[in-house]
Order: C-alpha cells, then structure tokens, then sequence
C-alpha cells in the first residue's frame, strides 16, 4: 500500500493535491446532495489522460482483466490495477478522500448508519485490509464500438465509502461518440430518476456508490444508486475508476 508509485510521465503542473483543493467543493458538495452526482471539471489535462489509457496494454500495471461479456456485465472490458498504484492515481485517491469525507459522514448519520470514516484515506485503507478487502479497486476501462456498461453498484466487501470517482481519458466527438454515463436512483414507491452526465477528456464526475439521502416532505428517506455506461456508437472510450475502498 505504501511502496512507491509506478511514475507517469507529465508535464510540470499544479500539484494534484492543490488541484483537487482548487475544485469549487460547496458547489461539488451541493450537486452531490441534490443529484446524488457532480462534475469535477478539468481534474486531469490532456497528456495525463493520455498516459493513463496508455497504461492498459501493459499487464505489469494490473492485478487482474474482466471482459464484461462473460459476466453479464455488458460488453467492453477492464483492468484492476495492482499496488503500487500509477502516481497519478496514488495522489488522487487520498485528495479527492479528504474533501469527500466530511459528505460520506453526514450521509450515513442522516441516514441512521452507524458508520464514520476516519480524515485520512490510509486510515480507511487500514480499516478494509484488516477486515481482508486488501486488492486495490481503481481500475482502467477500455471500450470499442458496440460496447457498454450495464447498471451496477461497485461493492467489494463489508467497508464501502460511499462516493466515488470516475474520470474520461478520451474526447467525446472526437475520440468515441455515444458512451454516455448514465445513473439511475431508485426512489421509494416512485419510478425511478435518470441523470445523464456530460463530460469532456479530462472531467470526472464524483457520485453515490450505493445509496445517499434525500429530503423529503417529511424528512429524509434513502435512494438506491447504479451508474454505468450507454453503448458506443463509434470510435474508443478510455475512463478511470477511483474507488476508495478495496476488494477482498
């Protein structure tokens, strides 16, 4: 967990800390509460997103592929990568933890979970590998034309944060076109919402894992989330998942 990051090349830059620090996060915390999603915008440049979806043919970067097919998951497919994690994503997990904790914390005593996540990402990593979720999450997908994601909830084991990352390395109308990510909240004795984010290279969009409160007339009740995919209509589609918690 601590060995040093796989290093990728970049340009000299802010910091990914400061970045992630100069995100207007009143405005990321209030679309979270209220969409139950927000967009990140600008979090990686070009040449960073680059690199990263230049990662995926090498097997040494990655613990495991899933080709989404032989599951039922869709079609298309990714990789899990391995510890030590690329730098990049190394530094936007425990940035992007810190100012998303204070949200998960009032989301679960809101919602009368008994759950609290400590301030520093390395004290939950702590948490999930003495309960046995020590394989990293984040992960790298690769899609080609006809190819897409089935709704889904990223669950690997007892301990959940419940936002996570997910981040678009290609250029939409450029690089693929359709391939929108979508969400779906199922709302109690009601029909379910959908929420379709645009993104371009470079944007991440933070959003609800499971479920997340919601207030209502006669206070708050909880929504049940699944994000995924719409099919690719042409080109490739390149997008990285940050996820805080680990497998088992």
């Amino acid at each position: 967990m601590t060995a040093t990051a796989k290093a990728i090349p970049r340009t000299p830059t802010t910091s990914i800390p400061a970045r992630v620090d100069a995100l207007d996060w009143d405005q990321i915390t209030a679309d979270l509460d209220g969409q139950g999603c927000a967009v990140l915008g600008g979090l990686l440049k070009p040449e960073e997103c680059d690199a990263i979806a230049a990662l995926y043919p090498d097997d040494g970067h990655f613990r495991s592929r899933v080709v989404m097919g032989r599951h039922g998951f869709g079609r298309g497919e990714y990789k899990y990568f391995s510890y030590p994690l690329p730098d990049l994503i190394a530094e936007l997990r425990p940035a992007l933890y810190a100012q998303l904790t204070a949200t998960a914390n009032r989301w679960n005593q809101t919602m009368g979970i008994e759950i609290s996540y400590p301030p520093s990402h390395a004290a939950f990593l702590k948490r999930c590998h003495d309960a046995g979720q020590a394989r990293p999450t984040p992960l790298l997908l690769q899609y080609g034309e006809g190819d897409y994601n089935c709704l889904h909830q990223d669950l690997y084991g007892e301990h959940v944060f419940p936002i996570q990352v997910a981040i678009l390395l290609s250029q939409p109308g450029r690089d693929f076109t359709g391939g929108e990510f979508v969400l779906t909240e199922q709302r109690p004795r009601m029909q379910s919402r959908p929420e379709v984010v645009p993104l371009t290279k470079g944007d991440a969009v933070a959003f609800a894992v499971h479920h997340r409160p919601v207030q209502g007339t006669r206070g708050p009740y909880r929504v049940n989330l699944r994000h995924g995919v719409s099919r690719i209509r042409s080109g490739h589609r390149h997008t990285v998942g940050v996820i805080f918690h680990d497998a088992k």
